[in-house]
């Protein structure tokens, strides 16, 4: 190969990391469908050729598989950072997952990735059970904060569950209200979770 051509194969590469095709086909899956996340369409939407996507990829199924792993990842490890490294209290713990859906572009952000996911997950076994997973876990965690608060299994499991849902009912349904109406039912599950033991 001449020098001029290995420089400039080189160049593509460093120019885009695999990163850079994963957020790209994160934002083709969010704003059309798993089918648009297609080398060709990438390639025109970075501005280069489809021979650079095989530098980081060996096809479209590596890419797809590698997209739900950084998924997988990221929704997995935002509620580890909130168990495990912020050392709240629990009380404190289910305001601030409360506030999940608040945070501005960025919750915006992950609630539309994530309802993309979920489309994605009714057609495709593989991704069901990653979405299955990442749902598990993230209810797993939620129960141990209820647990912590003194409650028994079964009904921590029961608040984990109507707290989650209710987070991502406001992701969904975030339109739905004035800011006021919002906060008002925010603060009506605050007090339902933390009240009393059920039967007491």
């Amino acid at each position: 190969m001449p020098k001029a051509t290995q420089g400039t194969a080189a160049q593509t590469r460093g120019q885009l990391t695999p990163e850079d095709w994963i957020r790209a086909a994160r934002a083709l899956l969010v704003s059309r469908s798993v089918d648009a996340v297609r080398v060709e369409v990438l390639s025109k939407e970075l501005e280069v050729t489809r021979g650079s996507f095989y530098w980081h990829f060996k096809d479209r199924d590596d890419l797809l598989n590698r997209m739900l792993e950084s998924w997988r990842n990221e929704a997995t490890e935002q509620i580890i950072y909130r168990f495990e490294r912020r050392n709240l209290a629990p009380r404190d713990l289910v305001r601030d997952l409360l506030m999940l859906p608040f945070r501005g572009a960025a919750a915006q952000e992950a609630a539309s990735t994530e309802l993309a996911i979920r489309a994605w997950a009714r057609r495709d076994e593989r991704v069901r059970h990653v979405l299955d997973e990442v749902d598990a876990k993230r209810l797993s965690y939620i129960s141990q904060c209820f647990s912590a608060l003194g409650f028994g299994i079964a009904e921590a499991r029961a608040r984990a569950f109507s707290l989650y849902s209710y987070t991502l009912s406001e992701s969904l349904l975030s339109h739905q209200g004035t800011d006021e109406q919002k906060a008002e039912r925010r603060g009506y599950l605050e007090k339902m979770l933390l009240g009393e033991r059920q039967g007491t």
